[in-house]
Parts: structure tokens; sequence; C-alpha cells
């Protein structure tokens, strides 16, 4: 099965939603696959969607190739983007603001209610609460000043929206925000890529050492460069103990993240990474056995970095230069609201 990081997706009510991600990246989507999963509830939806008839075929076959809705690739482009973005410096690829991504999702959730009702029933988030985490502690207000005009809109969009499903506070809730988006002042968000790892002390040596990537499965979205070989990695022999330090160059944001060394696919260290000027870094102690391994086999072990377990789909690095290509390759006019206002924010500074 393709990996999720190429295919976006709708997890709608009995059914996926699968796009190809280059057509969605280039504004080309001309066709979408539902693949059922329970026909049952499916079938009251799709039939408004695409008429009876079409939906009887699809019942039929299990699943279907139907002409795409906007709607719907729109929100499953931004639901990628939300998860999958390889934002990077290191990429020449720009940070998107997670506020404006919620607010965008929120309207395109929306109008995708809109458009079938039934379709998101029991979806991963209802417009109410896409637009709650937009909002909070005034994301919104400081990443929207570069696209204020664009995200008024959106504002009144929605609160015209929630109005509709008697959302009374949330409706003034939008108000307010496209009213304060008027005199709104920028925010700043610091990111730097760090070096590695600290110099050694005197008396310590280096029993193995490597440089490693992070897979974009294991880690929260938006907390990391997605570049490649961004983590270093040594075990050094001290008087005391031999430890085991990580770092992970490039930190947007803060996480509880891990780093995890194996040896033959079995773990053997777990290294807790807290966030530091521009990268993540952690030191754990090994007992004997470990250290063992590392004098016997350094060069065949490996750091993973963030989630561990085999029911981890993790990416590879062809998948994640596939995905790079294709984004720096999408056309300026075809962006989001973040994107936008990324690029603006870009320009400003240069």
């Amino acid at each position: 099965m393709t990996h999720p990081v190429h295919t976006p997706v709708i997890a709608a009510d009995g059914a996926l939603i699968r796009f190809a991600l280059a057509d969605l990246l280039t504004g080309r989507t001309t066709t979408m696959r539902v693949e059922f999963t329970d026909a049952g509830a499916a079938e009251p939806w799709l039939t408004r969607l695409a008429g009876a008839e079409a939906t009887l075929a699809a019942l039929g076959q299990g699943h279907a190739e139907l002409p795409a809705r906007p709607e719907l690739g729109r929100l499953a482009l931004l639901l990628w983007l939300r998860r999958w973005w390889p934002a990077g410096p290191s990429l020449g690829i720009l940070s998107l603001d997670p506020a404006l991504l919620d607010l965008e999702t929120a309207v395109a959730t929306a109008d995708v209610e809109d458009l079938a009702e039934g379709l998101l029933d029991g979806f991963e988030a209802s417009p109410a609460e896409l637009f709650d985490a937009a909002i909070a502690d005034g994301a919104l207000l400081a990443a929207a000043v570069p696209v204020a005009d664009e995200a008024r809109e959106f504002c009144t969009r929605l609160a015209a929206w929630f109005d509709g499903q008697d959302d009374v506070v949330r409706a003034e809730a939008a108000a307010e925000v496209s009213a304060r988006l008027e005199t709104a002042t920028p925010g700043q968000r610091e990111y730097a890529l760090a070096a590695g790892l600290d110099p050694l002390a005197p008396g310590e040596g280096v029993l193995a050492s490597g440089r490693a990537s992070v897979d974009w499965a294991r880690v929260p979205p938006g907390i990391l460069d997605a570049g490649e070989d961004t983590v270093t990695w040594r075990i050094v022999a001290a008087a005391a103990a031999t430890r085991l330090e990580v770092v992970v160059a490039g930190a947007f944001a803060d996480a509880a993240i891990s780093a995890f060394a194996s040896h033959a696919g079995e773990p053997f260290a777990e290294v807790p990474l807290e966030l530091g000027a521009g990268r993540f870094s952690g030191t754990a102690e090994l007992d004997e056995t470990a250290t063992r391994l590392a004098i016997l086999h350094s060069g065949q072990i490996t750091v993973d970095v963030g989630v561990a377990g085999e029911g981890v789909a993790g990416t590879t690095a062809e998948d994640r230069a596939e995905v790079v290509a294709l984004v720096r390759a999408r056309p300026p006019e075809t962006g989001t609201l973040a994107e936008r206002a990324a690029a603006a924010s870009a320009d400003e500074e240069f």
C-alpha cells in the first residue's frame, strides 16, 4: 500500500477518499478514489455527492474513481499539509503557521459539510474545534498579519457558518477576530539550524558515532527541520560512566520526543530529548551490556528519533525526497493561506 505521505486522504463516514499528491500540489486534480469501509454508512452521502447511478456502481465494486470535487480536494490537501509539509531551511521550504492552517481547514471542513451532509460524521475535527485551535492564545492574530485581508474573509465566512449552526458563541468570536485583524501585529517564531555535538571533556573518548535522518512518520508535524542527516549521535566513554549523546538540529517548536539506539533491530537505549537553541538534545547513561555492544558492534548501531514500535509505517529517504521535489515544484498561485503568509514574511525579511 502506498504510504500516506504520498496520498492525501479524507477519512469520511464509511469510506476513504484518496487523491494523488502530485495532482493536489499542482492544482490539476481531476479524479478521486473512494474506497468503502462501511458501504451502508457511505451510501447516503455518496448518493448526494455523485448521484444514485454512480453510487450503485461504486457499491457493487467496493470502490470508485469519481470526478474530483474541489471542496474535497482542498480539504484533503490541507489535512496533508498539517501532517506532512516538509519545512526546513536546509530544504529551502518555509514553515507553515499552524494557526493559519487550522483556520483554512475549518473553512474547508465547513464547505464539505455543506456539500454532502453526513460525509464527515465522526471526522477527526469539526470546524468549531479547528477554529478554537486557530485562535488559542492569540496565535491567529499574530500569524495572519501578512494575509490579514484573506484571514478576515475566512473569519467572516466562519462567523456566518457558525451562525447558521446556531453556534452563537463562535459566530461572535469569529466576527471579533475578523475585526481585530485590522490592528494585529506580527509575532516572531525563532528558528535556527544548530550546530552538532558539544566538545568532549579531557579524558573522554568516542566509542561510536554517526548521523541519521528523522523519519517524518515518527515525529509530530511542524517540530523539526525535515531535511536529511539532521541527527548526530555518539557514544562517549568517560571515567564516571559511558553515555549516549544525541542532537537533532533544527527545531521549530517543543514536543515530547526521544531517540532510540538499536542494534540488529533491538533497542538498547532511550534518550529523552529536550528543546534548546534551535535543536533538541539529550544524554543517557549506558549499562555494561550496552557499552559492550557499542565497543563490539559500533558500525551496526542505528539511532531513530521519535515514536518507536513496529506499528509505525515509516517513511524512507526516497519517500521524503519525492515529496520534497513535489513541494519545491508547487506553483505559487496554488498556495494556501499559510503558504502565502510564509512567503510574504520571507519577502519582508529580505
